[in-house]
């Protein structure tokens, strides 16, 4: 075998290595005990995540801000072109994507 393809099967078992570590990582999700559904949602501003609305509906985005009693969620998922703010009081559990296959 020459040196080249002992260069590119090296190359390559690296990168294997790399792309799989990165798939199988899994995002840390720690509750603190005194947490609240407004610090819960402001560690996750930039992140896709799901609410669960008092009255049973889902709604799926990216928190852009979070105030004293409202979050703006963005892009929001099989809704193109809307927002949504949503009162934080009214939101009964946020779901948070922390597993990747």
């Amino acid at each position: 075998m020459t040196t080249g393809k002992i260069v590119v099967l090296a190359v390559a078992f690296v990168f294997c290595l790399m792309v799989s570590r990165v798939f199988a990582e899994e995002s840390k999700f720690d509750l603190s005990t005194g947490a609240v559904m407004k610090d819960i949602l402001k560690d996750h501003t930039g992140k896709r995540v799901t609410v669960r609305l008092d009255a049973g509906e889902e709604m799926e985005g990216t928190v852009t801000r979070v105030g004293d009693q409202l979050v703006h969620l963005s892009k929001l998922s099989r809704r193109d072109f809307y927002d949504a703010v949503v009162r934080i009081d009214k939101i009964s559990a946020v779901i948070i994507r922390v597993r990747s296959n």
